[in-house]
């Protein structure tokens, strides 16, 4: 290793490309929830129109949702291993995530399975909501980005309203559109604000490297 001093300029961008690779896996634009977020929320609120005005049956949004879902699905695991870029150095939150993404499908299924084998929709959206809680709280925590974390509990309040809401009103009808308007909140809480704020955030960060980069 050669012996020649750093220069102080020199220094200083070793410090701050060491500090923006520290903190890239704590990065996220806020994307795929603000996506997830508007195709949740939209479809809830076209349900509960769809109940009131007998458009079409009462899971007709919710099934143009789950078509959705499959063709995302498919683009996205067809990106990812035949077109997927150069990946960058696998990092331990990125691990992390990947382990819970897989965990949270896989109960989704389940609670999806489990209304559709007598559960009932009343209290599978209940624990969708709890599941989306649960998943926005860890999210929130790995990331350290606080909106999700206080959305998280948020989230779960309007989880234990609908788990309750039986009680509160008598016909299915009502329990299921009062299920639909607390499901857009969770997701409107949960995934939306939250995304925004962070895609907000990211761009910021992003402006300023740019600035950094150009004044280096």
């Amino acid at each position: 290793m050669d012996d020649k001093n750093i220069s102080e300029k020199e220094s200083l961008l070793i410090i701050q490309q060491m500090i923006a690779t520290a903190k890239k896996e704590q990065r996220d634009d806020g994307i795929d929830w603000i996506v997830w977020g508007w195709l949740l929320f939209a479809t809830s609120i076209l349900t509960y129109a769809n109940l009131y005005f007998k458009w079409f049956s009462e899971a007709f949004f919710w099934n143009i949702f789950g078509i959705i879902s499959l063709i995302l699905l498919g683009y996205s695991s067809i990106s990812y291993f035949f077109f997927k870029k150069v990946r960058r150095v696998k990092t331990y939150t990125g691990d992390l995530f990947e382990k819970l993404n897989i965990g949270f499908f896989i109960f989704l299924m389940f609670i999806i399975l489990s209304m559709n084998m007598g559960v009932g929709a009343v209290h599978g959206f209940a624990y969708l909501i709890a599941l989306y809680g649960f998943w926005i709280l860890i999210y929130g925590t790995a990331l350290n980005f606080k909106p999700s974390i206080i959305a998280a509990f948020i989230t779960w309040a309007i989880g234990f309203v609908a788990l309750i809401i039986n009680k509160l009103v008598n016909t299915a009808e009502v329990q299921f559109k009062w299920i639909m308007i607390l499901h857009a909140m969770a997701v409107l809480v949960g995934y939306i604000i939250p995304g925004h704020m962070a895609n907000k955030e990211f761009k910021k960060i992003k402006r300023k490297e740019n600035v950094l980069r150009h004044s280096v």
